[in-house]
C-alpha cells in the first residue's frame, strides 16, 4: 500500500472532451500521479488529482504548460 497519497482540486478551463485530451500526456507520463478527473460537466471544470510526491505547484505548472487556466481551490 502507498503511503501519503493526497488529493488536490482544481477550478480549471479544461471544460470537453479534446481538453481532456489534450491534458493527458501531461499528468499520465509523472511517476507520483494515481488518478486524476475533470468535471467538465460542473462549472467550475474541477481537475482532481491524487498523487504522491508531486506538489500542488508542480500540478498547476503542468497544466498550464498543456495551455489551459488552472486555479487551486481550497477545501
Amino acid at each position: 500500500m502507498i503511503k501519503d497519497i493526497k488529493v488536490f482540486r482544481f477550478k480549471t478551463n479544461i471544460n470537453c472532451g479534446g481538453c481532456v485530451a489534450t491534458v493527458k500526456p501531461y499528468l499520465e507520463q509523472t511517476q507520483g500521479m494515481f488518478d486524476w478527473n475533470v468535471d467538465t460537466a460542473s462549472k467550475d471544470k474541477l481537475l482532481t488529482v491524487k498523487c504522491a510526491g508531486i506538489s500542488k505547484q508542480w500540478v498547476i505548472e503542468t497544466i498550464e504548460k498543456a495551455g489551459f487556466k488552472i486555479e487551486l481551490l481550497h477545501t
